[in-house]
């Protein structure tokens, strides 16, 4: 078992490095990209063995040993429990907890609004060119957006935000996109 998820780590920290492009963050070595892309799988392996946490809830990004932890999550017990297990994950340098605690059921409907919405978030940055080379990721729950990843400036992450806010259904935006 132990060898079966190494082996799949490796794979998953493979294909992340793969996947990732110069626009993620500058001066950033193929070694380093496969160290973060490695730390990043691990915690993403760790929090789904967990009991308390629900590792599909939470997304997982990692740049220069800096790991984001962004989406929502059903309780402050995952939130914290989430930040425990990165914190303890080996090549963690430090923890930018972004998870925030929903406990509202929602319908179908709901979450296809919000799937929608993510999806014009997205096309809007892509369109814009101060943000269209960003890797950012977007959440939403109930017309709240959370945007988190890494850019490259202070204003590219401002950029992010004022794009994000003007697209319709977007009811508020949290930026947590951190600038490296």
């Amino acid at each position: 078992m132990q060898s079966t998820r190494m082996t799949i780590i490796g794979l998953a920290a493979f294909a992340l490095a793969g996947a990732a492009s110069a626009a993620d963050v500058p001066a950033r070595s193929a070694g380093q990209t496969m160290d973060d892309a490695a730390i990043t799988a691990s915690v993403k392996t760790r929090l789904i063995d967990d009991k308390d946490t629900k590792a599909r809830q939470i997304n997982v990004e990692t740049s220069r040993g800096v790991v984001q932890l962004n989406g929502f999550v059903d309780s402050t017990a995952a939130r914290n429990e989430a930040e425990r297990v990165a914190a303890s994950t080996d090549g963690v340098t430090k923890v930018h907890n972004n998870l925030e605690v929903r406990t509202a059921d929602r319908s179908a409907g709901e979450v296809l609004d919000d799937a929608g919405i993510t999806a014009k978030v997205d096309a809007a940055l892509a369109a814009d060119s101060r943000t269209s080379a960003l890797r950012i990721d977007i959440e939403t729950h109930e017309g709240e957006v959370q945007l988190s990843g890494f850019a490259k400036s202070k204003s590219e992450k401002s950029a992010a935000e004022e794009v994000a806010g003007k697209v319709k259904g977007v009811r508020k935006v949290t930026n947590a996109l951190d600038v490296s």
